[in-house]
């Protein structure tokens, strides 16, 4: 069954919302990395994982000028086989935007779509890094 497994949002500053979901909600870090295109701090709730972004250049984003958008950028569903879902989605006319990552079997690889309006999702098979972490249980 598909999970949604990840939420990305565009930040002005990647240390300081990282501290303030950190600091608010007790999310825990999950990774870092830099890509030519995109710099991203994930945490994670232990189901979720929030990609906090700062773009630059032109790839990647699909935005007018990635320097001007703050906001909720696209999602992340997990599905169990990628073939299927990708053409469950174009036949229901969403299309193909780009593969980020180089191996379908790796966490955090994503098949990026556009739904018909133009929203951008991620579609993965092994899901995001902290969406695999055991949940905390408060007593």
């Amino acid at each position: 069954m598909p999970r949604l497994r990840h939420i990305a949002l565009v930040v002005k500053d990647l240390e300081k919302a990282a501290q303030f979901y950190q600091g608010v909600f007790g999310f825990s870090r999950a990774g870092q990395e830099t890509l030519e295109f995109a710099s991203a701090i994930y945490l994670t709730d232990g189901t979720i994982n929030l990609a906090l972004l700062k773009y630059r250049g032109s790839r990647g984003h699909g935005l007018e000028d990635p320097t001007k958008f703050v906001g909720i950028h696209h999602f992340g569903i997990q599905v169990e086989d990628m073939k299927d879902a990708q053409k469950k989605i174009e036949a229901a006319g969403g299309s193909f935007f780009f593969d980020l990552g180089d191996d379908l079997e790796k966490e955090n690889f994503e098949r990026k779509f556009k739904d018909p309006d133009g929203i951008i999702f991620d579609v993965s098979v092994k899901g995001w890094v902290g969406t695999t972490m055991p949940r905390k249980v408060s007593a």
